[in-house]
C-alpha cells in the first residue's frame, strides 16, 4: 500500500501486540504521576497513623491501673490521631475514586480509537449489543476494579501488615494464633474466588445477549408482528435475563456467606486472647494496656480482612470484564491510511477515474464474492454494475470506500489504494446514496451536513436545491432547523434527502445502491430527475439487478455473471 515504510509498518505492528488494559493503566499511571504519588503518601498516613492511636491508650490504661492519674496531654493526642487517621482514609478514599476515574477515562479514551481502527469486518462479525456492553457494562467494571478492588485491597494489604507486626511485637502468641488462622481464610477466599468468578462471566454473556436482544427487536418490529412471533421474542428476552439473574444469585451467595465467616473467626481469636491473656501464661503474658491494645488491633485485622474479601469479589466480577476488554484491544486492526492522500492531492495529480485491476474478494475463505472483476470507471463517466442478488455488486462498493482491502488485485481512486485513503478525506471524494436513508439525531440540516464543519448553510441550501427539496423544508415549522424525524417525509423525499447528503461536500464521484427499487413510478420520476442533476460533472457508479439498455454515454458492467444471463 502505497505511502508505508517498513519502519512505519513494524511500529504499528508491535503496537498491536502489546495493546491490553495494563498498558493503558501503565499510561495513565505516568501521566497523572502527582495523583499517583498523593495517593501511595495518602495510603502510607493511613495506615501509619491508624496503628497509634490503640499504643496511646495502652499508655493511659497502664497509668491508670497502676494508680497513677491520666495525662490531659495523651487524651488529647489520642483523640487527635484518631481524627488525623480519620482525614487520611477520607483522602486516600477521595484520591482513589480520582484515580479510577482517571484510568475509565483513559481506558475509554483508548477504546474510542480502536473502534476507529477497526476493519469493517470486526462489526458486521459482532453483535451491536455485544459491542455497546464492552463499552459500557465492562469499562464499569474496570472503574470498580480500582476504586473497591486494586487499590483498596493493596491500602487494606498494608494496614494488615502494618497491624500483624505490631500485634506481634506485643504478644508473639496472638501473632502467631493469627498466622494460623490466615492459610484457612485463604483457602476460603480462593473457594469463593472461583465460584464467583464463573458467576460473574456467565451474567455478563448473558448482559450482553440481552442488550443486543432489545436493538434486533426493535429493528424487526414489522416482521414480528406480522408473523406473530412477539411472544418468541419475549420469551428468548426472559431467557437470557433469567440466565443473569440465576448468576448473580450465585455470586450475592457467596458474598453473603463469606462476611459472616470472617466475623465468627474474628470473635473467636478475640475471646481466645482474652482466656489467654486472663490466665497469664507465656506467650499471652501482656499488660492491662497492651491487652486493651491488642484487643483493638485485632478488630482492626478484621475489618481490613473482610474488606479484602469484598474487594476479591470486585476483581473477580472485574476479571470477566477486563478479559473482554483485552480481547478488544487485541482485535485485529485495519492497516492505518496513508495521511499524505489528502483529495486536494489526489484530485490534483489525477482525476476522478475509479479502476479494479484482476479484483477478487470473498468475506470467507470458502465463498469468494468477487473473481477477476476489471473495469475502468472514467471521470464523468458513468457505469451501472449489473448481476444477480449476491453477485457482489454492493461488494464492490464496500471495496471502494475502503471499508474491505481486495484479497487479490487492486482497487484504485484516482491512481491511489482505496483503502490507503484516510477516512477524514473521503467525503470529499465520494458521496454515496444508499437504498435505506437512516436518519442521525439532529435538525434536518444536520441529516445533510452530517455535523461536518465544511458543509456549511449554504452548501446545505444549495444540495436541497439541487435534489428538489428547499422548498418542502421551507414549509417545515422552522425550516432547515426543524428536528428531524421519520414522519416528516415520504420514502421518496427520504431518497432526495440521501441526495442531498452525498452531493453536499460537492465529491467528484457518486455512488448509487438501486435507490429506485421501492418506488412507485411517480416519486421515481422525481428521484430519478434529481439523480440526473446531480450526476453532471461527476463519475457516477450505480447498482441494478437490471438493466438491459443502457441511455446514452452509460457503459453496463456485468458483476458475477455473463450480461446475457440476466437482460
Amino acid at each position: 500500500m502505497r505511502g508505508f515504510s517498513a519502519r512505519r509498518r513494524e511500529a504499528l505492528s508491535v503496537k498491536r501486540k502489546t495493546e491490553s488494559l495494563a498498558s493503558v493503566v501503565k499510561e495513565t499511571v505516568s501521566e497523572h504521576r502527582t495523583l499517583t504519588a498523593g495517593l501511595i503518601a495518602l495510603i502510607a498516613g493511613a495506615v501509619t497513623l491508624g496503628l497509634l492511636p490503640p499504643l496511646v491508650l495502652e499508655r493511659i490504661v497502664d497509668r491508670l491501673t497502676a494508680g497513677k492519674q491520666a495525662e490531659g496531654r495523651a487524651a488529647l493526642l489520642y483523640f487527635g490521631l484518631l481524627a488525623a487517621s480519620g482525614l487520611f482514609e477520607a483522602g486516600q478514599n477521595v484520591a482513589i475514586t480520582v484515580f479510577g476515574q482517571k484510568i475509565t477515562h483513559g481506558l475509554r479514551s483508548a477504546m474510542c480509537g480502536k473502534l476507529r481502527r477497526l476493519p469493517a469486518a470486526y462489526f458486521t462479525g459482532h453483535e451491536s449489543g455485544s459491542v455497546t456492553s464492552r463499552f459500557v457494562n465492562d469499562v464499569d467494571t474496570v472503574d470498580t476494579l480500582f476504586t473497591e478492588g486494586i487499590v483498596g485491597m493493596f491500602a487494606d494489604g498494608c494496614r494488615v501488615i502494618g497491624l500483624l507486626t505490631v500485634i506481634f511485637v506485643k504478644s508473639a502468641g496472638l501473632g502467631l494464633l493469627l498466622l494460623a488462622s490466615l492459610p484457612l481464610l485463604f483457602w476460603m477466599t480462593r473457594a469463593f474466588q472461583q465460584k464467583m468468578l464463573r458467576a460473574q462471566l456467565q451474567n455478563r454473556e448473558a448482559v450482553a445477549r440481552a442488550a443486543n436482544h432489545v436493538p434486533e427487536t426493535i429493528r424487526n418490529i414489522r416482521m414480528i408482528r406480522s408473523f406473530y412471533r412477539q411472544s418468541y421474542m419475549e420469551e428468548r428476552y426472559d431467557g437470557y435475563i433469567q440466565e443473569g439473574y440465576r448468576a448473580t444469585e450465585k455470586s450475592n451467595f457467596c458474598d453473603s456467606v463469606y462476611s459472616p465467616i470472617v466475623i465468627f473467626v474474628s470473635s473467636c481469636i478475640v475471646a481466645a486472647v482474652m482466656v489467654f491473656a486472663a490466665a497469664g501464661g507465656g506467650l499471652f503474658r501482656m499488660s492491662v494496656g497492651a491487652a486493651v491494645a491488642v484487643t483493638a488491633y485485632v478488630a482492626k485485622v478484621f475489618g481490613p480482612l473482610e474488606s479484602i474479601g469484598m474487594e476479591i469479589q470486585n476483581i473477580q466480577s472485574a476479571a470477566a470484564g477486563v478479559r473482554r476488554i483485552d480481547e478488544f484491544l487485541r482485535e485485529e486492526e485495519r492497516e492505518e491510511p496513508d495521511p499524505a492522500l489528502t483529495a486536494e492531492k489526489l484530485l490534483a495529480d489525477s482525476p476522478a477515474r475509479v479502476e479494479f485491476q484482476q479484483v477478487e474478494f470473498g468475506y470467507g475463505t470458502d465463498h469468494p464474492v468477487l473473481r477477476d472483476l476489471t473495469f475502468t470507471a472514467q471521470p464523468g463517466e458513468t457505469v451501472i454494475l449489473t448481476g444477480r442478488t449476491g453477485a457482489g455488486k454492493s461488494t464492490a462498493f464496500r471495496l471502494l470506500l475502503g471499508l474491505y482491502a481486495p484479497s487479490g488485485g487492486r482497487v484504485t481512486v484516482c491512481g491511489a489504494d482505496a483503502a490507503a485513503i484516510p477516512d477524514g478525506e473521503k467525503r470529499k471524494l465520494f458521496g454515496v446514496v444508499p437504498q435505506d436513508f437512516r436518519l442521525v439525531p439532529g435538525t434536518v440540516g444536520d441529516q445533510i451536513s452530517l455535523f461536518d464543519p465544511a458543509v456549511g448553510p449554504e452548501q446545505i441550501r444549495r444540495a436541497a436545491e439541487l435534489a428538489g427539496l428547499h422548498e418542502s423544508i421551507l414549509a417545515l415549522p422552522r425550516g432547515y432547523d426543524t428536528p428531524a424525524a421519520r414522519e416528516l417525509f415520504s420514502q421518496g423525499q427520504l431518497q432526495l434527502l440521501a441526495i442531498a447528503r452525498a452531493v453536499a461536500a460537492d465529491p467528484p464521484i457518486l455512488l448509487l445502491d438501486e435507490i429506485t427499487a421501492n418506488l412507485d413510478s411517480g416519486t421515481e420520476r422525481r428521484v430519478l430527475r434529481a439523480l440526473e442533476l446531480a450526476s453532471r460533472d461527476r463519475t457516477v457508479l450505480s447498482i441494478s439487478h437490471r438493466a438491459c439498455v443502457p441511455a446514452p454515454g452509460v457503459r453496463l458492467i456485468a458483476v458475477g455473471s455473463r450480461q446475457s444471463d440476466f437482460c
